[in-house]
């Protein structure tokens, strides 16, 4: 039987936009819960920022004037990410603190001006397919591990507070198979930009799930040891109790 490399890489891509769907939703619990409290409290815009700016580049990448081959699977994905993420990016910018607000708006907006710069430069200035996938998929590999490192300033708060309160375990989880998922898409027909950030992502996301598993197994310790101080402290009293009512 012959390996067909495009049926493969087609599969592969598939599955890689489902997970990759999965994870731009994973966040949804979260933001239902920040949204009937009317407050984001203390967790971080920026992975969502970075996977705004990271949407807006691929789909720009995936578009036929840029990519003219294989492209419908990135733009298609890319699309719906972009949707979700100016949903969450939204609820930022009405439940957090005013500082914070304001930030995240003229950051997103600065990102959508970058973006449409370089659709309207690539396109009107370059004339060769190659050099216009070159120059973009270069700026992809950027904005994609971007958006895989953005979560190291929520690993940052972790390891601070010893709590993954603001580390959802879905949202590391999904992250980390998204990018093991285009990484073998990446490797089937070789492809660099998809390759390169994929790679690092996945390295990551491991790094991630690691770091939320202890600091799980280090809260469970805790629960455990305060709950064993509170048994030996009832157990002094009734003990106590037992001894003053017998005399």
């Amino acid at each position: 039987m012959v390996f067909d490399r495009d049926n493969a890489r087609f599969a592969v891509g598939v599955f890689g936009s489902t997970v990759a769907l999965i994870l731009f939703l994973s966040p949804l619990p979260t933001f239902i819960h920040t949204w009937k409290k009317k407050s984001m409290e203390k967790f971080s815009p920026f992975p969502y920022i970075a996977t705004f700016l990271n949407c807006g580049l691929w789909l720009l990448y995936g578009l036929p004037w840029i990519q003219p081959h294989g492209g419908i699977l990135i733009m298609t994905i890319n699309g719906i990410g972009l949707g979700i993420e100016i949903v969450y990016l939204t609820l930022f910018v009405l439940y957090s603190e005013r500082k914070q607000r304001i930030k995240v708006f003229f950051i997103v907006l600065s990102e959508i001006i970058f973006i449409g710069l370089i659709a309207i430069l690539v396109i009107t200035l370059v004339h060769s397919h190659e050099k216009r996938s070159t120059i973009v998929g270069n700026i992809c590999m950027v904005g994609n591990i971007l958006m895989y490192g953005s979560p190291l300033a929520v690993m940052k708060l972790v390891i601070k507070t010893k709590s993954v309160e603001y580390m959802p375990f879905f949202l590391s989880f999904f992250s980390f198979l998204c990018s093991a998922s285009w990484t073998t898409y990446a490797l089937i027909r070789l492809d660099v930009y998809i390759l390169t950030p994929n790679v690092i992502g996945t390295a990551l996301g491991l790094v991630q799930l690691l770091l939320y598993a202890t600091m799980r197994q280090i809260a469970e310790r805790k629960a455990q040891g305060k709950l064993d101080l509170v048994e030996k402290t009832v157990s002094g009293v009734t003990k106590n109790t037992s001894n003053e009512a017998s005399v």
